[in-house]
């Protein structure tokens, strides 16, 4: 299972975490985690709003719920996430390729066009291609942002080279739609375009995007607890 976290916590224990992650030789059960720091999507590019340290996101795999519970429970790091939102995922469809997640099958199972998924992407930057991906990214981003189908919708950031968004979808139907430019929103190509760019000379050397089905949420997030769309 995966579970994707958000909490406010104090600059030093962000920069911390930051740095020194937790692994999986540490916390037992862990298989992978990515912690970043937030980003507001869509953002000017030179902004605090670009870099915010104590928006912590923590997004990570697991052998099974027990292992989650003990990390929330009994880790430190997991302690101060615990007092956040986070929400527990079952995983559902890959696109792209991440090496550490290169065992996770391309579709696993089916969502619902009618059901809530969670999306979230990572990807590894080229550096020198950081100008492209922030002009191509950038209006996609706030595509993502402003969608009206979406209940929740943040990037996240991890310097040098990791970047990542998640976005929870009211349907699996509004979600696909955006991505292939059929929504009815100003502009609704522009996922399409950037899509297009990527396959002419890649961003990243490493991007995957992953669909989920949400299981179940706990705690809140900006003073609201309820970012899953009810079925």
């Amino acid at each position: 299972m995966f579970s994707f976290h958000l909490a406010h916590l104090p600059v030093t224990t962000a920069v911390r975490a930051l740095v020194r992650p937790p692994t999986t030789a540490r916390v037992p059960g862990l298989r992978h985690v990515e912690v970043m720091a937030g980003m507001e999507l869509g953002a000017p590019v030179v902004s605090p709003r670009r870099l915010q340290l104590r928006r912590v996101a923590v997004f990570a795999r697991w052998e099974d719920e027990a292992a989650l519970e003990a990390f929330l429970d009994g880790d430190p790091l997991g302690r101060r996430l615990a007092q956040g939102w986070h929400v527990r995922l079952a995983f559902l469809r890959r696109w792209g390729s991440l090496a550490a997640l290169a065992d996770l099958p391309q579709e696993p199972g089916r969502s619902h066009p009618d059901e809530p998924v969670v999306a979230v992407t990572i990807a590894r930057m080229r550096l020198p291609e950081l100008l492209r991906f922030i002009h191509w990214g950038r209006p996609v981003e706030r595509l993502v942002r402003d969608h009206p189908a979406t209940t929740l919708a943040l990037a996240a950031i991890r310097p040098p080279r990791t970047v990542s968004t998640f976005s929870v979808w009211r349907t699996a139907r509004e979600m696909t739609d955006m991505v292939h430019g059929r929504s009815a929103v100003a502009q609704p190509h522009r996922h399409v375009a950037a899509m297009a760019e990527r396959e002419r000379r890649d961003f990243h050397h490493e991007f995957t995007t992953l669909r989920f089905r949400p299981l179940s949420e706990h705690g809140s997030w900006d003073g609201q607890d309820r970012r899953i769309p009810a079925q």
